[in-house]
């Protein structure tokens, strides 16, 4: 097995990134800290919940999409599974209050897909429930972020169209007989970003979610 390290240069607005991605074994898993070894260095990083949630047992290969963000004091390294994740967390960073620990609290609490939704339907309130963010920059976030989610995610809005009404309605309905009220519900199916083909698998992934976060 061979691990790579890619170096890619782009220009974030703030400052050249020279660590793109890194492909290699995964070595320790200390939420929200991870070490992924290539050739023999091991590359520790901080990753949002919603990437550790979805890493691979330690000792298997992964490919991580990273962010380098240099201080005058540490330079520190931020990684994701996804290139949407990454690109959701540096348009974050350019929202005047949001630093790197609010974005990645907000990745956390959040999958990404679920983010944009609340962004799209102006529900700052759930973004209130979030640990740090207050209403003003829950307020700031849905205003600023809106414009940016349609780029990373043009097509997420209209995901659940292709779930057939009725599998939907029936997975709101037994969420509903678990023990959830129906607004809930129908927000938790509204949040999923893929299509499913049963409501069974429609309910599994909602109670997924639930019990991750």
């Amino acid at each position: 097995m061979s691990f790579k390290l890619q170096a890619v240069y782009f220009n974030s607005g703030v400052q050249e990134q020279m660590i793109g991605r890194l492909n290699g074994k995964l070595i320790e898993k200390r939420p929200p800290l991870i070490v992924v070894e290539c050739h023999g260095v091991g590359y520790e990083f901080e990753a949002p919940m919603s990437t550790v949630y979805e890493l691979p047992e330690v000792g298997e290969n992964v490919v991580i999409c990273t962010h380098l963000a240099i201080r005058d004091d540490a330079h520190l390294l931020y990684g994701f599974l996804t290139e949407s994740e990454r690109k959701l967390f540096r348009s974050l960073l350019k929202i005047n209050g949001v630093g790197t620990k609010m974005a990645l609290v907000i990745l956390s609490g959040m999958t990404a897909i679920e983010f944009s939704n609340c962004v799209r339907s102006g529900d700052w309130s759930a973004l209130v429930s979030l640990p740090g963010v207050g209403r003003k920059t829950a307020e700031r976030l849905v205003l600023d972020m809106r414009d940016k989610v349609d780029q990373i995610f043009p097509d997420s809005s209209k995901d659940n169209q292709n779930l057939d009404s009725t599998e939907v309605d029936d997975a709101i309905a037994a969420l509903v007989s678990l023990g959830y009220r129906k607004v809930d519900a129908e927000k938790y199916v509204d949040s999923l970003g893929e299509e499913f083909s049963s409501s069974e698998e429609i309910i599994r992934q909602v109670l997924k979610n639930v019990l991750v976060r």
